[in-house]
């Protein structure tokens, strides 16, 4: 079994699975928190795409997390007053991440209460390629992988 094969098969035990995209890497994608306040909704989402480079042994990794707004804005500064739309994206990424996340949910007014520690897609992912013999690196940018 690759290990492409063997990261689709575990992520059966995650929220949502491994797909294979038209570029030969793997996506996943899933929601892992929402709080709704007064007329708006806010959903903050995973997602995490994997390059196998097998001639090199290296599997290249990214994450990011993406907050999703939608209702009546309050009249923030850069929305008019009244209904709106209004969609903010945050990129945290590596070892910094645990920190960054507690900051982020505290700049709306509350925490979130997490449905699934998004930490465990990298763990097992590390965990795969180090059994397969492949060096994980992480990137910060979609693009460099």
């Amino acid at each position: 079994m690759t290990l492409k094969d063997r990261l689709i098969e575990i992520s059966n035990e995650l929220p949502s699975r491994f797909e294979e995209q038209k570029d030969s890497t793997l996506k996943i994608e899933f929601k892992i928190a929402e709080r709704k306040v007064f007329l708006s909704k806010k959903t903050l989402t995973y997602k995490a795409r994997v390059r196998i480079d097998d001639e090199n042994k290296i599997v290249k990794f990214f994450e990011t997390l993406k907050e999703k707004g939608l209702g009546v804005s309050g009249g923030d500064s850069d929305i008019s007053p009244g209904f709106g739309f209004k969609m903010e994206t945050y990129k945290l990424k590596g070892k910094e991440r645990e920190g960054n996340i507690q900051e982020l949910s505290k700049l709306f007014g509350k925490d979130y209460k997490y449905s699934f520690d998004y930490s465990t897609v990298r763990k097992k992912v590390e965990e795969e390629a180090r059994n397969a013999g492949y060096n994980l690196s992480i990137f910060l940018s979609e693009r460099s992988i």
